[in-house]
């Protein structure tokens, strides 16, 4: 009995597999232009790796934070701690609820910004005062500094807050108490603190000072820029180790020994 001879396997691929090959090659020079079209941030990507370092321990580099949004400036005093990125996000959720309740759809809204040694929180004057006021009649802006009064009782004893009262160019006013712009901010910030004290801020950890017109964060010319200056800051920033050791000679005990 002959046997079958054996079908001659085909010389070239299926046309499937040709298909399936090129769809291959431009997905990757798609996806070779997405990356290169892309920017890194070289900070993210560091602490995306610190964080699986400290988690999985697999990679070189030891344990470092992981990633937040909250994250604050090597250069600044205050710890950076669990704790305190959590009393930060609590800030921040009850600014969210000041605009919510004090803003009403206008431009004159709390805000929170980063700063070198700390953060600082902006109140508009809008939002507190009346025109040459420095009395606080807004029940919402009470409650809101009573909220902040209560955080900063939870943050670290070495936290400080300095309270910053700021006008634009124009003065009081003639039916306004105050003479000049420099009572008006120093009386804004003052009451500010006031306040704060008695939510139960301690009052070491706290102070207030008046800038008049002379820190403008805007222009004066226009009215949008003047509604801007008018303004009170409160700087959250940690108190300096070397500070403390200064206080032991100032410059009257060096001017003794000579």
């Amino acid at each position: 009995m002959a046997k079958n001879k054996c079908p001659d396997c085909p010389t070239c691929m299926p046309e499937w597999l040709a298909a399936f090959g090129d769809l291959m090659s431009l997905l990757l020079c798609f996806f070779v232009l997405l990356l290169s079209m892309s920017s890194m941030d070289a900070k993210k990507v560091s602490e995306a790796i610190g964080s699986l370092s400290g988690a999985m321990s697999v990679l070189e580099g030891g344990v470092k934070t992981e990633v937040s949004k909250q994250r604050i400036q090597e250069s600044t005093p205050i710890e950076v701690t669990d704790e305190t990125s959590e009393q930060v996000n609590r800030v921040a959720a009850a600014i969210m609820e000041a605009n919510e309740m004090m803003g009403k759809g206008q431009e004159s809204v709390v805000s929170l910004e980063e700063a070198q040694d700390g953060f600082v929180i902006e109140l508009p004057a809008s939002l507190l005062f009346k025109s040459g006021s420095a009395v606080i009649q807004n029940e919402d802006a009470l409650l809101f500094l009573k909220r902040i009064a209560l955080i900063v009782g939870e943050l670290p004893n070495e936290t400080r807050v300095s309270v910053h009262g700021h006008t634009d160019n124009q003065g009081p006013g003639s039916n306004s108490p105050f003479k000049d712009n420099w009572e008006l901010s120093s009386a804004r910030a003052i009451s500010v603190l006031q306040e704060l004290l008695l939510d139960g801020v301690d009052p070491k950890r706290i102070n207030a000072a008046g800038f008049a017109e002379f820190s403008p964060k805007a222009t004066n010319v226009t009215e949008v820029g003047r509604e801007k200056n008018r303004r009170v800051e409160l700087h959250f920033f940690g108190a300096k180790p070397e500070d403390k050791s200064k206080v032991k000679q100032t410059v009257l005990d060096k001017a003794a020994q000579k």
